[in-house]
């Protein structure tokens, strides 16, 4: 009976904190799926809604549709607005704060009457090879070919007929919360991967910018760069209201009202920094899904100019390096969901947690060889810059003599789909030789215990800590941004004091460290990945990108 009370006593109390406003909200447009999560003054997750959705081919560029966007924005509000409802009996009129954040980079382009002028271009694509080359020559910097700045410019390279009419551009992120505020406005965060930030004043690089309206084929258009990119807002920063028009366009029921405080729009970077308490100098954390990157917080810039490293901000405007591989779980999801269909059509259907846990675990099996006994696998569904290719083909590989059991093809999916962002991680440790106190993992993948953390820690040879709130997600960690709104007092007077003094205070963590056997066997599957790339580029000639 005291259960019975406990639990009724704690929906009383969110559904009283629900009415006081004393929440926050956070929503992220994944490359896979945009997902609300509403929470508590306590940083608990009270209810929460998703709308799977994935990018497409349009004109031979990967996209997503403005009309999915906002359906898809709209359909994960109602089912999390709905949870609010069936848990706690409370229609959603009001909440605290709100924030928004997307996968970074990309390009979505507007004229003067707010129109978007060609479909908007996500981070996927790679065919800025040639502006991020002379970017990156003419800045001293690398400007990664995903970079909103290499669209724009390769754009103007190419001499597309909508270049002369770009009154505006921002990211997914800055977009929504453009048309829910009215401000354009964006984290610092984000921005950092549109053009390159100072990180002491937290605005853009002006001699970068100078540098850029003075090319010739940019000087003769008829806008200036700096008139055509979001402001940068630090984390904490108010960054408009929701405007009327917005609340109906989040809400077309119109249960919510207008006026509430919107966080600075983060990129999926930022929140996964935030999501794993690794916003302070020397910390990192490797962000995994369809896409993964791995970064730590610099305590200086680097000595040289590197590809492989890209220079972004955390959300308080502080330099981090990032090593991102475009590719990671899209060919192991493939994989998966074959075994889940032979298990339907043996007459045993297993549910997804089940199928993920038991494939997983195969991988770290006592009879698996630790370098995977000859199997290759390479995961490359779209272009990837790291491994100098300029489009995907996913494929499986293996010698006739390979050992080609389970336990060794699961922990080639996992090893393959580490060794991208392993290169630019190694010129980080090895070349400029960061030094790191503590690698956070983050994401779905490492809900699984043990398996992907201990793979990672051989990947990098350096102990990985995978924190109670790991499934949390970039939701919850632009929620948690949102509620930074109301903390930015002297005693949390900046980002890394407030996530330590409040939200991870009482956080649990496990860890594993290295086992020399891996990281001997990771190498070695390295190096065999790395020899064998060959083939990716035969199989991009060979296999038309759209075969079906």
């Amino acid at each position: 009976m005291a259960v019975i009370d406990n639990a009724a006593e704690q929906v009383a109390s969110i559904a009283e904190k629900i009415r006081a406003g004393k929440t926050t909200l956070g929503i992220e447009f994944g490359s896979t799926r945009i997902k609300a999560v509403l929470i508590d003054d306590t940083f608990h997750t009270i209810a929460s809604g998703d709308y799977s959705w994935a990018s497409h081919l349009e004109d031979g560029l990967w996209s997503y549709s403005t009309e999915e966007i906002w359906g898809g924005l709209q359909h994960a509000y109602a089912s999390m607005a709905n949870d609010v409802e069936t848990a706690y009996g409370e229609k959603l009129t009001h909440i605290g704060h709100i924030g928004f954040s997307a996968m970074m980079h990309g390009y979505l382009a507007f004229d003067e009457n707010g129109e978007l002028l060609v479909p908007f271009r996500t981070w996927q694509n790679t065919n800025t090879s040639e502006a991020h080359q002379k970017l990156s020559e003419l800045f001293q910097y690398n400007i990664p070919e995903r970079w909103s700045i290499a669209h724009l410019y390769q754009a103007v390279l190419n001499k597309e007929e909508h270049v002369g009419k770009v009154a505006y551009f921002t990211t997914l992120a800055g977009y929504v919360h453009w048309k829910l505020t009215g401000k354009k406005v964006l984290g610092v965060g984000d921005a950092s991967g549109m053009f390159p930030i100072d990180p002491t004043t937290h605005t853009y690089e002006t001699e970068f910018i100078e540098k850029f309206d003075a090319l010739p084929e940019v000087a003769a258009q008829p806008w200036k760069l700096e008139n055509l990119l979001p402001t940068p807002l630090v984390a904490g920063t108010p960054a408009g209201e929701l405007t009327e028009e917005g609340a109906k366009l989040l809400d077309p029921s119109g249960t919510l009202k207008p006026g509430i405080v919107l966080a600075p729009p983060e990129g999926d970077a930022g929140t996964g920094m935030v999501a794993t308490n690794s916003v302070r100098v020397r910390t990192g954390n490797v962000s995994a899904g369809t896409s993964i990157f791995a970064m730590v917080v610099l305590e200086h810039k680097l000595k040289a100019l590197h590809p492989e490293v890209d220079l972004v901000t955390t959300p308080a405007g502080d330099l981090a390096g990032m090593s991102h591989a475009n590719n990671f779980t899209s060919d192991l999801n493939a994989w998966v969901g074959l075994f889940g269909q032979f298990a339907k059509a043996i007459g045993q259907p297993v549910d997804a947690g089940t199928l993920y846990g038991t494939l997983f675990r195969a991988a770290i099996a006592d009879d698996v060889d630790a370098n995977c006994g000859g199997l290759l696998n390479y995961p490359f569904r779209s272009g990837e810059f790291l491994a100098g290719l300029p489009e995907g083909r996913p494929l499986f590989a293996r010698s006739p003599e390979a050992h080609m059991t389970l336990g060794n093809f699961m922990r080639a999916q996992l090893f393959s789909a580490f060794s991208p962002v392993k290169i630019g991680m190694d010129v980080m440790t090895k070349q400029e030789h960061v030094q790191i106190d503590s690698l956070v993992g983050h994401g779905g993948i490492f809900t699984t215990p043990k398996v992907a953390q201990k793979i990672l820690a051989a990947a990098f040879n350096t102990p990985i800590k995978v924190m109670s709130t790991a499934a949390e997600g970039g939701a919850w960690g632009m929620a948690v941004l949102a509620n930074y709104l109301w903390n930015t007092n002297e005693d949390h007077s900046n980002l890394a004091d407030y996530l330590d003094g409040c939200v991870f205070k009482d956080a649990q963590s496990v860890t594993e460290t290295p086992v020399a056997s891996d990281v001997i066997g990771f190498e070695d599957f390295f190096a065999r990945f790395s020899k064998g790339l060959p083939i990716e580029h035969t199989a991009i000639e060979s296999i038309n990108l759209e075969d079906k």
